[in-house]
């Protein structure tokens, strides 16, 4: 039996094996961020199919950080219940569950908030939303929002967090030069660039204790001109790891304002899989933590050489899980062949017109061949 099937530890945290469930916007929670059976059910599926980690969806840690439709809440005790109900989802059929923290800032839906985004500096102008610079005030709240949202992720029985800093969103930009052009103790030299991570990181662990495990997701390159390059990145990574994590996850790319996306198309041969291995190597060289590697991983093999090589310590997909979530199941049974996703990217549009998440091209086959 492949390793990757094999239990593993992060932290204080034992997985029945190395595949992750990477953070996928689901868009069927409730306007208010309430989590619905949908959700439920969607998180025991993926149980069921044998993965050993799922990382919700990203949950919004203050009303103004929404990002979009029936994106899932953690702003509040009132959402705890619900969150309950999902960590349940996931531990009655034996996977372990994290809560995703996020932040929208810059990229804020002000349709669905009401209020004026936030930017870590006004003077970047990407677009011609209007947003309101943050003030130190703004900073401080901020950390203290995330290290609020993991105490109710660990009320609600989740087995850790993940602090999301990918993908465009908040501390990305914070990191990203691109967005962070401050002149105070937050911006300039990568040391200040980094400092609410580290506060946050430090804030969170305050309040969950040294035993509950607390991860970050990163991008390695933003791929945008003026934004986040690997030798910084990395360079984070390690003073990250310094202030408390137990894991990090390493992707790349923005939502928008990136040359690549987060969610790459036509992955259609092994050579195209894997497409942030080359930063994995660099991240390897600097961290004693593990790894977690998302980005286009579709082919067992794949995933197999990923670990033997000591790219990275755990394997993460998304979409694949999307179209199959007992994909894991499956290959554990000795079908190995890939994974069925397209890489179309059609999913996310139902997620957007607040349908919720599912793979419109299986849904197609499906309806032509009833």
């Amino acid at each position: 039996m492949s390793r990757l099937f094999e239990s593993a530890v992060i932290g204080p945290m034992t997985l029945r094996n190395r595949f992750v469930r990477s953070a996928t916007w689901e868009g069927m929670a409730t306007p208010a961020g309430e989590v619905t059976p949908r959700l439920v059910e969607t998180t025991a599926a993926l149980a069921r199919g044998g993965v050993g980690l799922i990382i919700s969806g990203h949950a919004y840690i203050r009303p103004e950080g929404q990002a979009g439709p029936g994106q899932l809440g953690a702003y509040g005790d009132e959402l705890v219940p619900g969150l309950r109900r999902m960590a349940a989802a996931a531990h009655d059929h034996g996977a372990k569950i994290l809560l995703q923290l996020a932040h929208a800032g810059y990229f804020a839906a002000e349709r669905l908030t009401g209020a004026m985004p936030l930017a870590v500096s006004a003077s970047v102008k990407l677009d011609d939303t209007p947003r309101r610079e943050m003030r130190l005030a703004d900073i401080g709240d901020l950390v203290a929002a995330f290290a609020a949202a993991a105490v109710r992720a660990k009320a609600a029985g989740f087995d850790g967090v993940q602090i999301h800093s990918a993908h465009g969103y908040c501390l990305n930009q914070f990191l990203s030069p691109l967005f962070n052009r401050r002149q105070d103790s937050y911006g300039g030299a990568l040391e200040n660039r980094v400092r609410v991570h580290l506060e946050t990181i430090r804030a969170v662990r305050r309040a969950v204790g040294d035993d509950y495990p607390v991860l970050l997701k990163i991008n390695g390159r933003d791929f945008a001109d003026g934004g986040l390059e690997l030798h910084d990145s990395a360079a984070a990574a390690q003073l990250m790891e310094a202030a408390g994590l137990d894991a990090v996850e390493l992707s790349s790319g923005m939502t928008r304002f990136s040359k690549l996306g987060s969610a790459r198309k036509g992955i259609t041969n092994q050579k195209k899989e894997a497409y942030n291995q080359e930063e994995a190597k660099a991240f390897k060289q600097r961290l004693r933590i593990p790894l977690i590697l998302v980005g286009g991983i579709r082919s067992l093999p794949v995933a197999e050489r990923l670990v033997a090589e000591n790219i990275c310590d755990f394997i993460s997909m998304s979409r694949p899980f999307i179209r199959e979530p007992d994909l894991i199941n499956r290959w554990a049974s000795g079908d190995r062949r890939k994974a069925a996703c397209a890489s179309d990217n059609l999913c996310y549009g139902p997620a957007r017109s607040g349908e919720g998440l599912y793979c419109v091209t299986a849904a197609k086959k499906k309806k032509a061949n009833t």
